[in-house]
Protein backbone atom coordinates (compact mmCIF):
# COMPACT_ATOMS: atom_id res chain seq x y z
CA UNK A 1 0.00 0.00 0.00
CA UNK A 2 1.42 3.52 -1.36
CA UNK A 3 1.76 6.03 1.29
CA UNK A 4 2.06 9.56 0.76
CA UNK A 5 4.94 11.41 -0.42
CA UNK A 6 6.26 14.76 -1.50
CA UNK A 7 5.82 14.82 -5.27
CA UNK A 8 2.86 17.30 -5.50
CA UNK A 9 5.23 19.45 -3.17
CA UNK A 10 8.29 19.21 -5.94
CA UNK A 11 6.21 19.61 -8.86
CA UNK A 12 4.83 23.15 -7.56
CA UNK A 13 8.44 24.19 -6.23
CA UNK A 14 9.59 23.77 -9.62
CA UNK A 15 6.58 26.13 -10.65
CA UNK A 16 8.46 28.66 -7.86
CA UNK A 17 5.58 27.87 -5.11
CA UNK A 18 8.17 27.78 -2.21
CA UNK A 19 5.35 28.01 1.15
CA UNK A 20 3.09 25.23 0.23
CA UNK A 21 0.76 24.05 2.62
CA UNK A 22 -1.27 21.39 2.89
CA UNK A 23 -4.62 21.85 4.74
CA UNK A 24 -7.26 19.11 6.07
CA UNK A 25 -10.01 19.23 8.22
CA UNK A 26 -11.11 16.34 11.65
CA UNK A 27 -14.44 16.19 12.73
CA UNK A 28 -17.37 16.42 10.57
CA UNK A 29 -18.65 13.42 11.31
CA UNK A 30 -19.51 13.77 14.68
CA UNK A 31 -22.17 14.83 17.09
CA UNK A 32 -20.28 16.85 19.75
CA UNK A 33 -17.83 19.56 19.57
CA UNK A 34 -16.44 22.08 16.81
CA UNK A 35 -14.99 20.96 13.48
CA UNK A 36 -11.30 21.87 13.60
CA UNK A 37 -8.80 22.28 10.92
CA UNK A 38 -4.49 22.59 10.50
CA UNK A 39 -2.55 24.12 8.01
CA UNK A 40 1.25 22.98 7.93
CA UNK A 41 4.49 24.23 5.55
CA UNK A 42 6.70 21.50 5.75
CA UNK A 43 10.53 22.37 5.67
CA UNK A 44 11.75 19.96 3.12
CA UNK A 45 15.02 19.21 4.28
CA UNK A 46 13.25 18.11 7.59
CA UNK A 47 10.07 15.92 6.92
CA UNK A 48 9.32 14.20 9.86
CA UNK A 49 9.21 10.03 8.90
CA UNK A 50 5.86 8.37 9.04
CA UNK A 51 3.56 10.84 7.79
CA UNK A 52 0.02 9.26 7.02
CA UNK A 53 -3.47 9.50 7.10
CA UNK A 54 -4.00 10.41 10.26
CA UNK A 55 -6.57 7.20 10.83
CA UNK A 56 -3.97 4.98 9.95
CA UNK A 57 -1.56 5.86 12.93
CA UNK A 58 -2.40 4.81 16.48
CA UNK A 59 -2.53 8.11 18.99
CA UNK A 60 0.49 7.55 20.40
CA UNK A 61 2.46 7.90 16.79
CA UNK A 62 -0.08 10.82 16.13
CA UNK A 63 1.09 12.79 19.23
CA UNK A 64 4.68 11.49 18.94
CA UNK A 65 4.22 13.34 15.20
CA UNK A 66 2.50 16.56 16.17
CA UNK A 67 5.20 17.24 18.41
CA UNK A 68 8.16 16.82 15.91
CA UNK A 69 6.13 19.04 13.05
CA UNK A 70 5.98 21.64 15.63
CA UNK A 71 9.20 21.47 16.01
CA UNK A 72 9.94 21.61 12.86
CA UNK A 73 7.53 22.74 10.25
CA UNK A 74 4.77 25.60 10.13
CA UNK A 75 1.85 24.84 11.91
CA UNK A 76 -1.78 26.80 12.53
CA UNK A 77 -4.82 25.12 13.80
CA UNK A 78 -8.72 26.66 13.92
CA UNK A 79 -11.91 25.32 14.55
CA UNK A 80 -15.75 26.25 14.00
CA UNK A 81 -17.69 26.44 16.72
CA UNK A 82 -20.95 23.84 17.26
CA UNK A 83 -23.01 27.00 16.83
CA UNK A 84 -21.70 27.93 13.46
CA UNK A 85 -22.55 24.16 12.41
CA UNK A 86 -25.69 24.53 12.86
CA UNK A 87 -26.18 27.95 11.97
CA UNK A 88 -24.64 27.21 8.08
CA UNK A 89 -24.06 22.86 7.67
CA UNK A 90 -21.38 21.16 8.47
CA UNK A 91 -19.47 21.38 4.89
CA UNK A 92 -19.78 25.07 5.14
CA UNK A 93 -18.44 24.52 8.55
CA UNK A 94 -15.46 23.02 8.32
CA UNK A 95 -14.13 25.03 5.05
CA UNK A 96 -14.59 27.92 7.48
CA UNK A 97 -12.10 26.40 9.91
CA UNK A 98 -9.79 25.90 6.91
CA UNK A 99 -9.75 28.97 5.43
CA UNK A 100 -9.26 30.71 9.16
CA UNK A 101 -6.37 27.81 9.77
CA UNK A 102 -4.48 28.93 6.61
CA UNK A 103 -5.12 32.62 7.30
CA UNK A 104 -3.41 32.03 10.65
CA UNK A 105 -0.04 31.43 8.96
CA UNK A 106 1.62 33.92 8.94
CA UNK A 107 3.73 34.40 6.56
CA UNK A 108 0.96 33.31 4.76
CA UNK A 109 1.54 30.65 2.07
CA UNK A 110 1.89 30.59 -1.48
CA UNK A 111 0.28 27.50 -2.39
CA UNK A 112 -2.27 25.38 -0.98
CA UNK A 113 -3.03 21.52 -1.16
CA UNK A 114 -6.73 21.19 0.53
CA UNK A 115 -8.18 17.08 1.21
CA UNK A 116 -10.97 16.78 -0.84
CA UNK A 117 -12.54 17.69 -3.90
CA UNK A 118 -13.50 21.29 -2.98
CA UNK A 119 -11.51 24.23 -2.43
CA UNK A 120 -13.08 26.34 0.07
CA UNK A 121 -15.11 29.46 -1.69
CA UNK A 122 -13.18 32.32 0.67
CA UNK A 123 -9.65 31.50 0.11
CA UNK A 124 -7.83 33.27 -2.53
CA UNK A 125 -4.41 32.05 -2.41
CA UNK A 126 -4.10 29.87 -5.75
CA UNK A 127 -4.90 26.34 -4.74
CA UNK A 128 -5.52 22.26 -5.47
CA UNK A 129 -8.04 20.19 -3.97
CA UNK A 130 -6.82 16.50 -3.84
CA UNK A 131 -9.21 13.89 -3.12
CA UNK A 132 -7.80 11.37 -0.14
CA UNK A 133 -4.49 13.91 -0.26
CA UNK A 134 -4.03 12.83 3.40
CA UNK A 135 -2.81 9.09 1.89
CA UNK A 136 -1.37 11.12 -1.32
CA UNK A 137 0.51 14.58 -0.01
CA UNK A 138 2.63 14.34 3.35
CA UNK A 139 1.67 18.21 3.51
CA UNK A 140 -2.05 17.30 4.29
CA UNK A 141 -1.27 14.22 6.01
CA UNK A 142 0.85 16.40 8.16
CA UNK A 143 -2.52 18.67 8.60
CA UNK A 144 -4.34 15.86 9.35
CA UNK A 145 -2.66 14.49 12.12
CA UNK A 146 -1.92 17.93 14.05
CA UNK A 147 -5.88 18.98 13.64
CA UNK A 148 -6.93 15.37 14.88
CA UNK A 149 -4.39 15.49 18.00
CA UNK A 150 -5.92 18.90 18.75
CA UNK A 151 -9.51 18.04 18.30
CA UNK A 152 -9.20 14.93 20.58
CA UNK A 153 -7.14 17.23 23.23
CA UNK A 154 -10.47 19.49 23.31
CA UNK A 155 -12.78 16.48 23.52
CA UNK A 156 -10.93 15.12 25.91
CA UNK A 157 -10.78 18.43 28.12
CA UNK A 158 -15.08 18.61 27.37
CA UNK A 159 -15.26 15.30 28.54
CA UNK A 160 -14.02 16.51 32.39
CA UNK A 161 -16.80 19.20 32.22
CA UNK A 162 -19.69 17.12 30.81
CA UNK A 163 -18.76 13.07 32.07
CA UNK A 164 -20.88 10.28 31.08
CA UNK A 165 -20.85 10.62 27.49
CA UNK A 166 -17.46 9.49 26.58
CA UNK A 167 -15.77 11.69 24.61
CA UNK A 168 -12.37 11.27 25.79
CA UNK A 169 -12.95 7.84 24.12
CA UNK A 170 -15.70 8.67 21.17
CA UNK A 171 -14.33 11.85 20.36
CA UNK A 172 -17.96 13.11 20.14
CA UNK A 173 -19.11 10.74 17.13
CA UNK A 174 -22.07 8.84 17.63
CA UNK A 175 -20.98 5.69 19.48
CA UNK A 176 -23.88 3.52 21.01
CA UNK A 177 -22.79 4.61 24.03
CA UNK A 178 -22.73 8.28 23.85
CA UNK A 179 -26.15 8.08 21.81
CA UNK A 180 -27.73 6.21 25.14
CA UNK A 181 -25.77 8.92 27.28
CA UNK A 182 -27.37 11.63 24.95
CA UNK A 183 -30.95 10.04 25.89
CA UNK A 184 -30.15 9.40 29.50
CA UNK A 185 -28.25 12.43 30.25
CA UNK A 186 -29.86 15.07 28.00
CA UNK A 187 -28.62 17.23 25.11
CA UNK A 188 -25.54 19.44 26.24
CA UNK A 189 -24.10 23.20 25.19
CA UNK A 190 -21.87 21.38 22.53
CA UNK A 191 -24.10 19.12 20.78
CA UNK A 192 -24.97 20.18 17.47
CA UNK A 193 -28.59 20.48 16.87
CA UNK A 194 -29.11 20.09 13.67
CA UNK A 195 -27.21 16.36 13.29
CA UNK A 196 -30.24 13.57 13.43
CA UNK A 197 -29.25 11.61 16.58
CA UNK A 198 -29.74 15.71 18.75
CA UNK A 199 -32.29 16.47 16.91
CA UNK A 200 -34.50 13.66 16.80
CA UNK A 201 -34.34 13.66 20.85
CA UNK A 202 -35.16 17.41 20.61
CA UNK A 203 -37.88 17.01 17.94
CA UNK A 204 -39.01 13.89 20.32
CA UNK A 205 -38.77 16.29 23.50
CA UNK A 206 -41.19 19.22 22.02
CA UNK A 207 -43.43 16.83 20.62
CA UNK A 208 -44.03 15.55 24.25
CA UNK A 209 -44.03 19.02 26.04
CA UNK A 210 -46.69 20.20 23.44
Amino acid sequence: MSTPDYHLEEELRAQGFLRIAGVDEVGRGPIAGPVTAAAVILDPAAIPEGLNDSKKLTARRRDALEQSLRACAEVAVAHASVEEIDEINILRASHLAMERAVAALDPPPDYLLIDGNLIPRDLTLPARAVIKGDAISVSISAASIIAKTCRDRLMVDLAQQYPGYGWETNAGYPSVSHKNALRNLGITPHHRRSFRPVHNILYQDKSVSD
